[in-house]
């Protein structure tokens, strides 16, 4: 059996605690560190701050017995074999990524470290920056032979991310030391070897001891471009399907035919081919800007990426009017919204979509009903109830005498909604699908004006629509 190692995880974010929990899983001594007080408390008293699967087992299981939570980095850094650095990456006004949160941490690791201990990028941070770690090291008197600095990006999604990290589709390593590259594979030496698979009380996924994950041992510079590439590359394809969503409203095709008959070659795939309302989360939007910005600054063009941001930003703008053509006029109107995460199976609002499109129509002189599974208190902390926005309790009482309901979020319970019920409940039987998760033609048999991304507006028979007329 592998040795385990003792590891440090700064930050306890999305990166940070799955990273934690996932690396305990896997038989390792882990300390996360945040210097958030009450989340550390929490999270030592086994409440999740994060809407994420099977994260609340995983951290009953090891909490506490292999894995603990601290505000003293220097304590953790100090026993630490490898300090894995997770922490935020924001992007600043100029559209770079924010690296201040990674310069403070360096720094205190430095003035803690007592023996060998290799520094891990965790987070999405430019190229250069393993280089720029190593600068702030040797400019805190470190000697080089008791340090390195490797890369090694997560490609999580909220929702699925402790099985992502744990079935992954690769793992990749960047470092340029060799003694790092080996201390870095036998931390995964359960997953690569297959031995995880065969556990017990393992996490469920696509990978078994036959199938492990591939390992890609690489630079630090290719894994820093690996990861900004591989998200730039994804919001692309999701932007892509968009503008070509448009094209097929424009001339009456359907987008679904059209998205299935590109994914169906294999050197395209059928993920990230989904038309919506756009990408939105903590990475896409961020990751995007700041890898053009980069590229810049070393004299690359990336100006196609700056067409993907056009295309996001303008689909919001786009459903918006396709609220108003079904409408007529926004003003003084009630909507029922289902959605506020920016994704389903997460509760996370940053870059929601769905929050802007909830303030676009606010600012439109709406009123809103809106709900999510999830996202309501992060939802209610950044937008407080006001006379116009009203939180409710379930679908069906965001829908109570609604001039339209909008689905803005792909929750898989907003695709099996009971639809007579909800015919009921609005004023006008009319449903902006910003997600797709219908049928056309299962929305009209039910008496609906039903309005979609990259399809034809379609609308019930005549006899059908006498229904729709307030009583």
């Amino acid at each position: 059996m592998t040795a385990p190692a003792n590891i440090t995880v700064v930050g306890s974010g999305y990166v940070g605690l799955v990273a934690a929990v996932c690396f305990a899983e896997l038989g390792h001594t882990v300390t996360c560190v945040d210097n958030d007080d009450a989340r550390v408390a929490a999270l030592n008293n086994g409440v999740t701050p994060i809407h994420e699967r099977f994260l609340p087992e995983l951290l009953d299981r090891h909490r506490s017995r292999g894995l603990q939570f601290t505000t003293n980095l220097s304590a953790a850094a100090q026993n630490a074999d490898v300090v894995f650095i997770a922490v935020g990456t924001p992007q600043s006004e100029s559209g770079e990524a924010d690296m201040s949160y990674v310069e403070a941490v360096a720094v205190e690791i430095a003035r803690s470290l007592n023996r060998y201990t290799v520094l891990v990028e965790k987070s999405t941070v430019p190229v250069y920056t393993s280089d720029w770690i190593t600068r702030v090291m040797d400019r805190q008197g470190i000697d080089p032979g008791s340090f390195a600095v490797a890369s090694n990006p997560e490609f999580l999604r909220e929702g699925t991310a402790v099985s992502d990290f744990l079935h992954p589709d690769r793992i990749v390593i960047g470092a340029d030391s060799p003694k790092a590259a080996a201390l870095l594979t036998r931390i995964y030496q359960p997953l690569t070897s297959g031995a995880y698979y065969a556990a017990d009380s393992f996490i469920p996924g696509r990978r078994n001891p036959s199938d492990p994950p591939p390992l890609l041992h690489v630079s630090n510079k290719s894994a820093e471009i690996i990861k900004h590439a591989s998200n730039a590359f994804l919001a692309m394809k999701i932007s892509f399907i968009n503008a070509v969503a448009n094209l097929c409203e424009a001339v009456d095709a359907n987008i679904e035919h059209v998205s299935q008959g590109i994914g169906s070659d294999r050197r395209i795939g059928q993920q990230f081919l989904r038309p919506g309302i756009g990408y939105g989360g903590s990475c896409f939007p961020k990751d995007v800007a700041a890898f053009r910005s980069i590229a810049s600054e070393l004299g690359v063009d990336l100006g196609l990426l700056a067409e993907v941001e056009k295309i996001n930003s303008g689909q919001q703008r786009r459903f918006v009017t396709k609220v108003r053509k079904a409408l007529w006029t926004l003003r003084g109107k009630r909507l029922a919204v289902l959605g506020l995460a920016y994704k389903g199976e997460t509760d996370d609002i940053r870059e929601s979509p769905a929050i802007d499109l909830v303030n676009m129509f606010l600012a439109e002189g709406c009123c809103i009903a809106a709900y999510d599974p999830a996202a309501m208190e992060r939802a209610t902390q950044a937008n407080p109830p006001t006379a116009q926005l009203r939180y409710a309790s379930s679908e069906y009482d965001a829908a109570e005498n609604a001039d339209a309901l909008l689905i803005l979020t792909d929750w898989p319970q907003f695709a099996s909604l009971d639809l007579a019920r909800i015919h009921t409940a609005l004023r006008y039987p009319i449903v902006i699908d910003g997600r797709n998760l219908y049928k056309p033609q299962t929305m009209t048999d039910r008496g609906f004006t039903y309005i979609s991304v990259g399809r034809a507006p379609a609308e019930p028979t005549r006899e059908m629509a006498r229904n729709e007329r307030p009583q």
